[in-house]
């Protein structure tokens, strides 16, 4: 079985009743269990439970802490090509758009590279547009064999791959994967992705488990908000999350819920997610899902993702830049998207430790190819 069966009975829901069913009341019983079901997490994202921020909060709070600490895991996003062959009605790096491209050169890496660490960042997202000509496997190869001499994890955010790839990346040091599904909902998803491989749902929707079968260490997938009802987007994503950690439960399983940022090009989305939505998408996930990494990042601004720190969140990103060559040359290509928090790797952490939280730099140091301790940046 595959999460797309699980995909297919939920189409058959009846998402509207259940939340006009829903009442306060249900959310407070629901917030007194232990161990919550399917049903239980689409309560939490009814309109009903908007009422009820405060006391989900709280629990939420207390479950983040139980499973994480007082932690927060900072990484830093390096994009090295910007080639895309895809058409996306949402992003910047779409085929369609004509813009002078770039793709880092081997040296260009090492000194991006080496600036991210310098800034004491030891946990690195790697990312690329989706060209399978100009962001080869051998090119990602070539990439991960520099950057795994400054960072202790180096994670993946490329085209899909087959399990085969993935477990080759692997062996030369990748042992993280971020892939969004964009959304859920195949009909729209099809009306978005106009033309190119990313075309192809299926494949794209069973990427995370191949991962997750080739043995990556951590996987981490969500939807893009704003692509279409952002309730079941958020539903889905957490019955999708919750399914590979039970088949998979060597891989930890993380879920983050960016919200569509300005871009190059015209397209509006249809629809939109305000702050207490985000707010109320959050805490439903981490009741659901108490033992998932949440990841938030610099989409956000600096005040709303202050107002966030205690609500669930385990990974932020920091200091980063959505551009090819963002982090050392002066002439970058053009952002995936804007940021809006854009407070650097030391104003973060000073933040963080004001807050009465331990930064984290890196979670697994790599000696001898073991995983080992957590450590943290000591001021």
């Amino acid at each position: 079985m595959s999460f797309y069966e699980i995909y297919c009975k939920s189409k058959e829901m009846e998402y509207s009743e259940a939340f006009r069913e829903a009442s306060g009341q249900d959310v407070l019983r629901i917030l007194r269990k232990d161990r919550l079901n399917e049903q239980d997490f689409l309560m939490l994202l009814s309109p009903a439970a908007g009422s009820c921020l405060e006391a989900m909060a709280q629990k939420a709070h207390r479950l983040t802490v139980q499973h994480f600490g007082r932690t927060i895991l900072l990484f830093a996003p390096l994009y090295v090509s910007d080639y895309c062959v895809n058409s996306c009605a949402y992003c910047s790096f779409s085929v369609e758009h004509v813009f002078s491209r770039k793709k880092l050169a081997m040296r260009e890496v090492e000194r991006e590279g080496a600036a991210i660490a310098a800034a004491g960042i030891k946990h690195l997202l790697l990312l690329t547009g989706e060209s399978p000509q100009q962001s080869n496997h051998d090119y990602l190869k070539a990439c991960i064999l520099i950057l795994s001499k400054h960072f202790a994890s180096v994670s993946l955010e490329v085209q899909p791959m087959d399990k085969s790839q993935y477990a080759d990346l692997i062996d030369n040091g990748v042992d993280g994967l971020t892939l969004y599904q964009e959304t859920y909902k195949e009909d729209t998803y099809r009306e978005l992705h106009r033309k190119g491989p990313k075309r192809n749902y299926l494949y794209r929707l069973d990427a995370p488990e191949r991962a997750c079968q080739a043995g990556m260490r951590t996987v981490t997938i969500g939807p893009l908000l704003g692509l279409e009802d952002w309730r079941k987007e958020v539903f889905l994503a957490g019955l999708h999350a919750r399914y590979l950690q039970a088949r998979y439960p060597a891989t930890e399983i993380g879920v983050s819920l960016p919200r569509i940022r300005p871009h190059l090009g015209g397209w509006s989305p249809g629809s939109t997610v305000n702050d207490k939505e985000l707010v109320q998408a959050m805490l439903a996930m981490r009741l659901f899902l108490p033992r998932a990494g949440i990841t938030l990042s610099t989409r956000e601004s600096k005040t709303f993702r202050n107002r966030l720190l205690r609500l669930g969140v385990t990974k932020m990103s920091a200091g980063s830049s959505t551009a090819v060559g963002g982090y050392s040359d002066d002439k970058a290509g053009i952002p995936q998207f804007e940021t809006s928090d854009e407070r650097s790797v030391k104003e973060m952490r000073l933040f963080l430790q004001s807050q009465g939280y331990q930064p984290l730099l890196a979670d697994w140091p790599k000696f001898g190819g073991r995983n080992m301790a957590v450590h943290s940046y000591k001021s």
